[in-house]
């Protein structure tokens, strides 16, 4: 199935990416891309998101899991819909949530290596793998948008009908 494919692709850049910055670069160690806006910058995250729960290695292990199998059922569930945006979406979390679990399980971090800064504000480092789940996440919310809207235009459209009969 495609979307089972998108999440290899992601998981497989992402695992690409991490392995070239592990073995290319000491941490600490950057590569300017864009001045000082846009640098590599080899780091080790042994939390989640923006640094939090530090060191709850198990807390993750068990929380990707139950998530990656949900992720899973609905891609199944929702995969013949004629709506693809859904999907695609979830495609891009689990190949994200995939590639951090695996960093997670085996080395009890994740490599992280995107940084960003904004003037004299650095912007927490990141990989490709959070970046797809970010931007599933983002889809999935417009996906919801889009289908309320779907949804009130169905019941204005069976109004209008109604009146007509």
């Amino acid at each position: 199935m495609v979307y089972f494919l998108i999440a290899l692709i992601v998981f497989l850049v992402d695992q690409g990416t991490k392995y070239l910055i592990a073995t290319g670069l000491t941490i600490g160690e950057q590569i300017p891309v864009i001045g000082n806006f846009f640098l590599i910058t080899s780091h080790r995250n042994r939390g989640a998101a923006f640094g939090i729960l530090q060191d709850q290695r198990w807390f993750f292990i068990v929380i990707t899991t139950v998530v990656v199998i949900g992720i899973v059922w609905y891609m199944l569930k929702v995969k013949n819909q004629p709506n693809k945006l859904l999907p695609v979406a979830l495609s891009l979390v689990l190949g994200g949530a995939i590639g951090n679990f695996l960093d997670r399980a085996i080395n009890g971090e994740v490599v992280d290596f995107l940084q960003f800064n904004f003037g004299s504000y650095t912007f927490p480092i990141f990989n490709v793998a959070d970046s797809c789940i970010v931007v599933g996440v983002a889809l999935i919310i417009l996906d919801s948008l889009l289908e309320i809207r779907r949804e009130k235009q169905s019941a204005q459209t069976k109004k209008e009908h109604e009146e007509n009969v």
